[in-house]
């Protein structure tokens, strides 16, 4: 007995408990501590070549002391540092921040907490986790230094600019440490996403049945299933994609010709590594949003004082937003000279997840109506959270017609939608977990007037940046281009361009910083 107690009561050393820990709490705070230094790295890459947009050609010092004089000489942005600047922001956002952020942070910490378990059902699969993720985000942002640039392709990388290191600057090294970053990432949410879903399934407390679990472990657990069968095709486009750029293979290449000289590439298409990338880009979308949905769930649920309205219905959506988010991917590609019947089956596959998507903001809805409403941060944050699933959703709906989706395709009007929907929704859901689990996580609470401050800082900032995104997307301005100032017919849509970036929209991860870095209130014990 004397033994055991010893063994018990065994001192953890620094290393075993905050660096490879096998704790799913102290793996839950690691992963919101990187995702959310990450996003303060991704916020400014996108300062960066927003002030190109917004003044082309000017020349801003700060823009020298960052990026040095080879990316931006005399204070004006290169041209290839901008489109590599676009590619990681865009990655880092949407892969580390939205994915393996959110996940990563709240199906850690809630799973065993809110299932009754003692720990996840591997603690070394757990950590392996998020050593994988760790790994991938510093190589994809140690891309940005070295010297023919990072990956320059647009966050979706397509061939043939993927493909041939010789396309562009940084279709070199960049490109391949883009490559090798994404292996890592995903089997870090492979590891992740199968141990969420062993440990909901087989730990569950006695008596807890599937129809009684918190509908933050639902999301999680539809989630982590959506990765586990995605991500193995974005693992195996990516395979192919080496393999194209290493090993002389044509599966995305065909009749290519460089400074005219004619490539030894016969009898691919580009449009493979389309279809492979959006079968996991469209789920991807909903493992970005169903935490973000589970958490706004509990919030509402708990700060109106009564219970979510709905709970099998809303257990019925997350399900069908789950499997329709298979069978729509194809509306990415409308213009990729898609079979018009076919584009008009992925329409109204497309238009069916509305339905789902819409008995969630009624259920909402339907819980705040009459509820003993709190306002707390997280309140805020979740009320915020189904305002921009609505807004987006709104916008989606016309995106979602292959008629109204190709005139818009490729504009600020799509950045705008996925910006809104998938950005701004999912990050705030993630601050209203943060705010209303801070306590359960670090034992203190945080201060609630810059709370106040954070919500309504982010709320008009975020809506000022990417609601006129959607006039400049209807006035045909494409996304991508280093400078529209050689085109007279946007003009009219300049100034625009300079309220966009002028919106302060680096101060709500800010003043999340400034709540982390100053000492929060000691929780009361009353």
């Amino acid at each position: 007995m004397a033994a055991h107690a010893e063994h018990h009561h065994h001192e953890e050393s620094f290393v075993s408990k905050y660096i490879f820990s096998q704790d799913h709490k102290m793996i839950s705070k690691q992963f919101l501590v990187s995702a959310i230094i990450i996003a303060i790295i991704a916020y400014m890459l996108s300062v960066f070549f927003r002030i190109q947009l917004a003044w082309p050609g000017e020349g801003f010092e700060f823009l020298n002391y960052f990026l040095g004089e080879r990316w931006a000489p005399g204070g004006v942005l290169d041209t290839n540092a901008y489109l590599a600047l676009v590619t990681i922001h865009g990655t880092l956002m949407v892969f580390f921040v939205l994915t393996g952020g959110l996940s990563g942070t709240f199906a850690n910490l809630l799973i065993p907490l809110q299932i009754g378990a003692r720990d996840m059902a591997s603690g070394f699969l757990n950590m392996l986790s998020y050593w994988f993720f760790f790994l991938s985000s510093i190589i994809m942002i140690s891309s940005l230094f070295i010297e023919g640039g990072a990956a320059s392709g647009g966050w979706t990388v397509y061939p043939p600019l993927s493909a041939l290191p010789q396309a562009m600057p940084g279709s070199g090294m960049g490109m391949t440490m883009w490559l090798i970053s994404m292996v890592f990432f995903i089997v870090s949410s492979l590891l992740g996403g199968l141990n969420y879903i062993v440990t909901i399934i087989n730990l569950r407390t006695d008596g807890m049945k599937m129809t009684r679990m918190p509908l933050t472990i639902w999301a999680i657990l539809l989630t982590a299933i959506l990765g586990v069968l995605s991500f193995p095709v974005l693992f195996s486009a990516a395979l192919l994609l080496m393999m194209d750029r290493m090993m002389g293979t044509s599966f995305y290449l065909s009749d290519i010709h460089i400074a005219g000289e004619a490539l030894d590439y016969v009898g691919g298409s580009p449009i493979l590594y389309e279809h492979l990338f959006w079968f996991l880009g469209h789920p991807e979308v909903y493992i970005v949003l169903l935490p973000a949905l589970g958490i706004t769930s509990e919030v509402i649920s708990t700060n109106a004082r009564k219970p979510i309205f709905g709970y099998k219905a809303m257990i019925g959506s997350i399900i069908a937003i789950g499997f329709l988010s298979f069978i729509v991917w194809g509306h990415h590609m409308y213009v990729t000279g898609m079979n018009p019947f076919l584009g008009s089956v992925f329409v109204a596959t497309t238009l069916l997840i509305a339905i789902p998507s819409a008995v969630k903001v009624f259920n909402y809805i339907t819980t705040l109506w009459k509820g003993n409403l709190v306002f707390t941060p997280a309140m805020l944050f979740s009320i915020g959270m189904v305002s921009t699933f609505v807004t987006g959703g709104v916008t989606g709906i016309i995106l979602a017609d292959s008629a109204l989706d190709i005139p818009v395709h490729d504009t600020y009007f799509v950045v705008a939608h996925f910006h809104v929907v998938m950005g701004m929704s999912a990050i705030f859901g993630m601050f209203a977990g943060v705010y209303h689990w801070f306590p359960k996580m670090y034992g203190r609470m945080m201060n609630k007037k810059l709370g106040m401050a954070h919500f309504w800082t982010t709320f008009i900032c975020a809506y000022g940046v990417f609601l006129p995104m959607h006039f400049v997307g209807m006035a045909g301005l494409p996304r991508r281009y280093y400078d529209y100032s050689n085109f007279p017919m946007f003009n009219g849509v300049m100034d625009l361009n300079v309220l966009i970036t002028r919106h302060p929209r680096w101060c709500g991860p800010t003043v999340l910083l400034v709540q982390f870095l100053l000492q929060p209130q000691k929780r009361s014990r009353s």
